[in-house]
């Protein structure tokens, strides 16, 4: 005997917070940026074997004003370190960041001055997707993952509050780690 009840048929209930998640994560735009051999896997994934229409992702934006998801697939180098947090910059909030590869997640076997190692130093990350190269498989699952993080997230102030100490800043890795 609840509200439930008396409701006609057709009538669904849900709280805004949850109806505004679905939507988000039922709608990710991804940003081009591959950089190295995990973009061809992520290039797969947008093909039509592994259909990322599914989950709503059927178009790789070019512009990162379009776009609410960067996948970063492959290493970063400190030249391109810039790029990334200019494209990061321009992108709207809500935003998510997937760092695809091990490249992208540690710098990988490149462990030398011209490679950052980890994405993370430059833009905070809300997945790591590890492996070299990742399948498409991996990726998905990768998604599906954020998928359940963003009907999670909270909403308005609380968001605000969460995301303000997410804050990363860019920092020449000789003056971060030492000269």
């Amino acid at each position: 005997m609840g509200l439930e009840e008396k409701l006609p048929d057709g009538v669904l209930l849900a709280s805004v917070e949850k109806l505004v998640n679905w939507t988000r994560k039922s709608s990710l735009w991804p940003v081009q940026f591959g950089l190295a051999c995990c973009a061809i896997e992520m290039m797969e994934f947008g093909g039509p074997r592994f259909d990322s229409a599914r989950f709503g992702m059927e178009v790789f934006r070019a512009s990162p004003r379009q776009a609410d998801l960067m996948i970063v697939a492959g290493r970063l180098s400190q030249k391109m370190a810039p790029v990334l947090r200019q494209i990061y910059d321009q992108m709207p909030e809500p935003k998510w960041v997937l760092a695809m590869g091990v490249c992208a997640s540690s710098g990988g076997m490149f462990n030398n001055y011209a490679i950052v190692q980890g994405v993370d130093h430059v833009v905070p990350v809300d997945m790591y997707l590890p492996g070299c190269p990742p399948r498409p498989e991996m990726l998905i699952d990768a998604i599906l993952k954020l998928h359940h993080k963003i009907m999670n997230e909270p909403l308005g102030p609380r968001r605000a509050k969460r995301l303000e100490n997410q804050n990363v800043e860019l920092v020449p890795s000789s003056y971060k780690h030492g000269r």
